[in-house]
């Protein structure tokens, strides 16, 4: 009973970190096999895990030794779709030089067809990225884009208050503004760094 086989089973009570604390599971940890919790949810179709795990940081581009995401184990198209619009970068190639589409395409060739008119429709059929979703940042990178932002707002504005308060007095509101006005113009600068 342990997170791996709790995921592909599509047992979301197994999942919880309730369940799991006392091990400190990650959904991006690999087992002794490399393999994710988010590459069993995603390899059985489990909808409902993979949302659940994607909201605890796991990453839908995580990567086992072989370099396969969880895209790479789909058998059906709604779950490559679930993946997809989450961030799954389909225009890769693992370590073998083998892309999701390549890897499916025997076994599950409906899946493949679906990512292969995802590439077809982002290149325009000349090879030429045009779709700006094939190259998203997994929610995982956006989620700790923003935690550092945020801690780097905070201790920012902490500098200053404990700089303030050495010299006696308040904080003004034009040196917190300036705090502000950095952390946003960081954070759209990190934002066009990863689109």
């Amino acid at each position: 009973k342990n997170i791996w086989v709790a995921a592909g089973d599509g047992d979301l009570d197994r999942v919880r970190p309730v369940d799991h604390a006392r091990i400190a599971m990650s959904p991006n940890v690999p087992d002794p096999n490399t393999y994710t919790p988010m590459h069993a949810a995603a390899s059985y179709g489990h909808l409902n895990v993979l949302e659940y795990l994607i909201s605890r940081g796991g990453d839908v581009n995580v990567t086992d030794n072989d370099g396969d995401t969880p895209l790479y184990v789909v058998e059906n198209v709604e779950t490559a779709r679930f993946l997809v619009e989450h961030g799954a970068t389909i225009n890769r190639q693992n370590d073998e030089g083998i892309s999701p589409a390549q890897q499916l395409e025997e076994d599950f060739p409906a899946v493949a067809a679906y990512l292969e008119g995802l590439e077809t429709a982002a290149t325009g059929g000349d090879g030429a990225t045009s779709v700006e979703m094939l190259e998203q940042p997994s929610q995982h990178a956006q989620n700790a884009a923003s935690e550092d932002l945020t801690s780097s707002l905070l201790q920012s504005v902490q500098v200053v208050m404990q700089r303030a308060e050495a010299e006696g007095r308040e904080a003004s509101d034009e040196e917190l503004r300036q705090i502000v006005s950095r952390a946003v113009l960081d954070g759209v600068v990190t934002g066009y760094g990863m689109s």
